[in-house]
């Protein structure tokens, strides 16, 4: 495989370069300080089309693959992971969700809004006491006539509370049931549905997380993606990509802690000389650099399968699960190599720090990709 940029790679990384140097960089602390979702921001990352990257120009996408999509949140990430994060899910859960289950009524009225970033989309799998364990998923809904009536709560929802639409897993059947769930598409201002609490996050903090919270909600039968009762079947196969965007952001995280050590050892003087001469400091830095490396050939490949429309579980996951785990190790040693002004927020990488941690945990924390990894190389 050759991993360098394709033309329409190397236009999507110097345009979001150019980007995030003017709009992103000198607000990144003052969004992280304020929990701010900068909605503005993605309006104007749609104008560019990177809100839509993978939806075909009919529905007003950028019809890209994967390949300039990883490239796009590496780009993006490297310079904020809470932007990162949300061009993510925005993309591969609620847009991806829709796109690849919806049919072409479904399409037509959704797609374009969100491919430009008229509309924020959410997705909402996660709830309370189902994280993992989505097989006990509390949120019900059922059957009345032309609508189904959904009751129950969602939460770590992303863009909760500031989305337009959000799809929406819930369960159709009983617990224990093969085939008993079903996705929804629900926009906000439907009676009674609303956004419940805003979670005070750690890192991530300019990308929204919030509760859902479904009273009575009616959703009219033709808001069904697919078929009912293939809800989960279709979360699981829309996690699988999302498994590599979230590889992508590890990435771009990753990336961006160890630019920035690199030029914080070679400025840094201790005992008369920049501290990228001791080995201490140039050994972990070697090492960092091959973390990055081995991600980014996991990450890529798995986005190669995906284009090619091959099974990939196995290679998303192992791609998750590594760049996501190297991103917190680099943001880790970038932060020992800063010393004492790492730990502050006038320098970058403690907030790479605090971001990376939840590239672990996100659709799939590290230990559920070592389940679905085992899983394929003993069955």
């Amino acid at each position: 495989m050759n991993f360098d940029y394709s033309e329409n790679q190397q236009m999507i990384s110097n345009m979001i370069r150019d980007f995030a140097e003017k709009n992103i960089r000198p607000n990144v602390m003052l969004w992280d300080e304020a929990q701010t979702f900068p909605v503005e921001l993605f309006k104007q990352l749609g104008a560019l089309g990177l809100m839509g990257i993978m939806v075909p120009h009919q529905y007003g996408g950028s019809g890209f693959g994967y390949f300039e999509y990883v490239t796009a949140l590496r780009e993006i990430s490297k310079v904020c992971g809470s932007i990162g994060l949300s061009v993510a899910a925005h993309n591969s859960l609620c847009t991806g969700h829709i796109l690849n289950f919806g049919n072409e009524t479904q399409k037509q009225k959704w797609l374009p809004k969100l491919a430009t970033a008229e509309w924020i989309g959410a997705w909402a799998l996660t709830e309370p006491n189902t994280g993992s364990d989505a097989g006990n998923m509390k949120t019900v809904a059922k059957l009345e006539g032309d609508e189904w009536v959904i009751n129950g709560s969602k939460n770590f929802i992303t863009h909760g509370k500031s989305s337009q639409v959000a799809v929406v897993i819930a369960r159709t059947g009983e617990i224990g049931e093969s085939h008993n769930k079903t996705a929804f598409v629900i926009e906000k201002g439907t009676a009674g549905f609303t956004a419940g609490r805003k979670e005070n996050k750690m890192g991530m903090r300019a990308s929204e997380t919030t509760e859902l919270i479904f009273d009575n909600v009616r959703v009219h039968k033709d808001n069904v993606l697919g078929n009912v009762g293939e809800g989960f079947i279709q979360a699981m196969k829309i996690l699988d990509g999302g498994r590599i965007s979230i590889a992508a952001l590890s990435l771009g995280i990753a990336e961006g802690a160890f630019e920035a050590a690199v030029a914080y050892s070679k400025e840094r003087q201790q005992f008369n000389q920049t501290i990228s001469n001791f080995q201490g400091v140039s050994f972990k830095l070697a090492e960092m650099a091959t973390e990055i490396e081995a991600a980014k050939l996991l990450t890529y490949r798995a986005a190669d399968m995906k284009n090619k429309g091959l099974a990939m579980t196995k290679e998303a996951a192992m791609a998750k699960y590594q760049a996501s785990e190297v991103a917190v190790k680099v943001a880790n040693d970038a932060l020992q190599i800063f010393g004492g002004y790492g730990y502050t927020k006038d320098f970058p990488v403690e907030k790479f720090y605090r971001d990376a941690k939840l590239c672990t945990i996100g659709e799939g924390t590290s230990e559920i990709q070592k389940i679905v990894i085992a899983k394929s190389i003993l069955k």
